[in-house]
């Protein structure tokens, strides 16, 4: 039975939320009486759905059930996770909050997306105060992993549980914020950060452009994969830390900022910030941004996966893990995975690379099946691939669900010749055919597989023997 979402207020980060929800498998209810609210959310999950599933190298979940609710009574009945992502108007969020009580499961995690207000303000009135805490994201939601968790003494030690074991479980990571304090903990140095710029404009330093530019080709890169105090422990050398602090210590009590104080935001900076950045945008509408941004962070959380760091590692810890077959009579499934956005090319298709890529997983997944694991590979053994042949058949785009099913040919002494197939849905997309042999990593020659491996791969090799020989196999270049 699917899990129930409840998502009230469908603006920019209500409909992020749904997004995340429905693409980790929940079923999703919206509610929120503004009349382009389903327009805007759609909006939104179109841009999650060719994006997120890109960050994971297996199949994510089946999407759950998006349905938008008429009252909010009906949207927030039976559900275990509420959603509240309203305008920041404290008497508004109470009586949403009321409303939500009135109807919802006494269980259900009430979680608002505010970035300013405390919970115990937002507890105020309640009835059931344990059930309301600070869930803080960042936009966009269907991509940035960080949850600001922020409960108040009044919220039990089990439902702040819950809700780091759900925020884990749709790939999202909870930080829980211990202590009640004005924004949380992110936002008080993004407000760092925005009120120098605004300064640095107000005074004519810089532009728009060129504190962005300081931002995203400096400091901004570093912080994407260690934040702050890494960064500056590194800075520090051999020395660490203390040494940093000891060196560049002393330039807090320069007047290099002005944090203390704040321009006034009069009509003339307001404009001049507003033109500088219409034309830093230049031509791109808010949906190309969107989709821009969305390009890049796939781009570089699936370069942080790679070395299993930093956002990265909460990837590869949020996979599920790999399908063992249960019938090996018919070729196996050895890859289920969307085309990710960075698998493309100038074509507009996916890179002929990420085919050998794509077969490559297959190949892997194959080994570790007849038991050429991880474990196997570090005791000495494993396989090295010593020819391929790939057909490339049909198109494959960005966001595509594609399937790779593989048959084994040849599986005896040293030798193993694999044939896969790549499919969306019916569709053929590509073959290709390998033959591999067994190394030992030791010697780095040839050699036989261990006992149990070759017991694994002789029976997928007695099944399969039954099946027909593959279009393709055994093809040259240019032959059929």
């Amino acid at each position: 039975m699917s899990r129930v979402a409840a998502i009230i207020g469908g603006g920019v980060i209500g409909g992020g939320w749904a997004a995340r929800f429905l693409l980790m498998g929940w079923d999703v209810r919206v509610f929120d009486p503004d009349p382009e609210a389903k327009r805007k959310v759609d909006e939104v999950l179109a841009n999650a759905r060719r994006s997120l599933p890109g960050l994971s190298d297996r199949a994510m979940p089946d999407e759950g059930a998006l349905s938008f609710h008429d009252t909010l009574s009906g949207a927030v009945a039976g559900a275990e996770w509420i959603q509240e992502s309203v305008p920041e108007r404290l008497e508004l969020k109470h009586k949403v909050y009321q409303s939500i009580q009135a109807a919802c499961d006494e269980g259900a995690v009430i979680g608002s997306s505010t970035s300013g207000f405390k919970p115990s303000e937002l507890q105020n009135c309640a009835s059931r105060p344990g059930q309301i805490m600070v869930v803080h994201p960042f936009n966009p939601v269907y991509l940035l992993p960080l949850a600001e968790l922020v409960p108040s003494g009044k919220n039990p030690a089990d439902i702040v549980q819950k809700a780091k074991d759900i925020l884990t479980r749709i790939g999202m990571f909870p930080l829980h914020v211990r202590k009640e304090i004005d924004a949380h903990i992110a936002d008080r140095f993004l407000e760092a950060v925005w009120r120098e710029a605004l300064w640095l404009i107000k005074d004519g330093v810089a532009t728009t452009e060129e504190i962005d530019n300081a931002i995203r080709y400096g400091f901004g890169l570093r912080w994407g994969q260690m934040g702050l105090f890494e960064t500056y422990r590194i800075a520090g050398g051999e020395a660490g830390m203390a040494h940093f602090i000891e060196q560049f210590g002393p330039c807090l009590a320069w007047p290099w900022t002005k944090l203390m104080d704040v321009p006034e935001l009069t009509d003339e900076l307001v404009q001049t910030i507003a033109d500088q950045s219409d034309a830093q945008s230049g031509t791109h509408s808010i949906r190309d941004l969107e989709r821009l941004r969305d390009n890049n962070l796939v781009a570089m959380m699936r370069a942080l996966k790679a070395q299993d760091f930093g956002a990265g590692a909460l990837l590869n810890a949020a996979e599920p893990a790999p399908v063992t077959p249960s019938d090996i009579t018919k070729p196996i499934t050895t890859v289920t995975r969307a085309v990710p956005l960075d698998w493309t090319d100038y074509n507009g298709h996916m890179n002929e690379a990420r085919y050998l890529q794509a077969f490559g997983d297959a190949t892997d997944r194959f080994m570790e099946i007849i038991g050429c694991d991880a474990d196997y590979i570090a005791s000495g053994g494993s396989y090295f691939t010593a020819e391929t042949h790939i057909r490339h058949i049909d198109e494959v785009h960005a966001g595509a669900k594609i399937a790779v099913t593989t048959q084994v040919l040849l599986g005896e002494g040293k030798k193993m010749q694999l044939f896969h197939h790549m499919h969306e849905g019916d569709r053929l997309l590509a073959t290709a055919e390998h033959m591999l042999i067994h190394v030992s990593l030791e010697t780095r020659k040839a050699s036989v597989p261990a006992p149990h491996i070759a017991e694994k791969l002789a029976a997928i090799v007695e099944a399969h023997a039954k099946l027909a020989t593959p279009d393709g196999a055994g093809a040259a270049v240019g032959k059929r």
